[in-house]
């Protein structure tokens, strides 16, 4: 009887998987549509779902407005905690500045803008509608 082969050290895994387990997205099929829309890409060059991710390696990750370049320090096929899983990859100095100095733009730009007026009267605004087309009308005439 001989022992089981001890498991081999991952030497590649696939992008999609690899997105699911360092929790960038919630499931796989997530990871493939967006690595599909152009939205991941690996070392500046677009890739498939299937691509062999090896550590070392350099990836492009677009979220709505955020934009993340990470380097990949280790590869998990299996999803575990966020704490274990941010332990798999680290964001590069420039990509967490630039971030930074995005969302402060952004911020700055949503105070100038200015606030469409509502197309609905509030609960509030009820009230007071009910309150000044109630007034000067006779109150309602009890039943005999």
């Amino acid at each position: 009887m001989s022992a089981a082969p001890a498991p081999l050290p991952l030497q590649g895994l696939r992008l999609d998987v690899w997105l699911w387990a360092a929790r960038w997205f919630k499931t796989r099929a997530l990871a493939r549509q967006a690595i599909e829309a152009g939205r991941v890409r690996v070392a500046d060059g677009p890739c498939k779902p299937a691509h062999a991710l090896r550590g070392g390696e350099s990836l492009q990750i677009s979220r709505g407005d955020e934009r993340f370049v990470i380097v990949v320090l280790a590869l998990s096929a299996q999803r575990g905690p966020a704490s274990v899983a941010q332990t798999l990859y680290r964001e590069t100095d420039a990509s967490a500045q630039a971030r930074s100095a995005s969302a402060a733009q952004r911020r700055v730009e949503r105070r100038a803008a200015p606030r469409p007026p509502p197309t609905r009267p509030d609960k509030r605004d009820r009230r007071r509608l009910h309150a000044f087309k109630q007034q000067g009308r006779d109150p309602p005439a009890e039943p005999s």
